[in-house]
């Protein structure tokens, strides 16, 4: 699997002001790429449904450790990668499991827990080179600095 490139836009949320974080995988966001994904499957509700995090709204911890799946907000063995349009990331949350080897970092098993009956197994699995993912995760926490946890 050739790896991606990942990068933790952060942008003021425009309803709320404050930061949202959306992952982007090759220069597109994540929001874009599983709104397409939906719409092609014929999903509904589809398209405009996801929102990036918002570490403000709700205590990660660390946002490195979120980002490599160790999140002690996360429900169950999956971590919230986006969250709903509204800003709440426990409204309509997208979660995947994140698998972090020597090498890299895999996002896969997607799921919109609200909907347990979408199938995601054709979305995925982003495949990241570890140091590349490490190094975007840096750049992510010193842009968020104390607004992190």
């Amino acid at each position: 699997m050739i790896s991606q490139e990942i990068l933790f836009d952060c942008q003021r949320h425009a309803d709320r002001g404050v930061i949202e974080v959306v992952p982007c995988i090759d220069g597109t966001p994540l929001t874009e790429l599983v709104d397409q994904f939906e719409m092609n499957a014929g999903m509904q509700p589809a398209g405009n449904a996801y929102g990036g995090i918002i570490p403000q709204f709700f205590r990660f911890g660390p946002i490195e450790d979120h980002f490599h799946g160790r999140s002690i907000g996360a429900m169950g063995s999956k971590t919230p990668v986006l969250g709903c349009e509204c800003g709440e990331w426990g409204c309509w949350p997208l979660m995947a499991g994140i698998t972090v080897t020597p090498d890299h970092v895999t996002w896969d098993s997607f799921e919109q827990p609200h909907r347990k009956t979408r199938d995601y197994s054709g979305f995925g699995p982003f495949q990241f080179d570890r140091l590349q993912y490490a190094d975007a995760v840096k750049v992510l926490t010193a842009a968020l600095g104390s607004d992190e946890t």
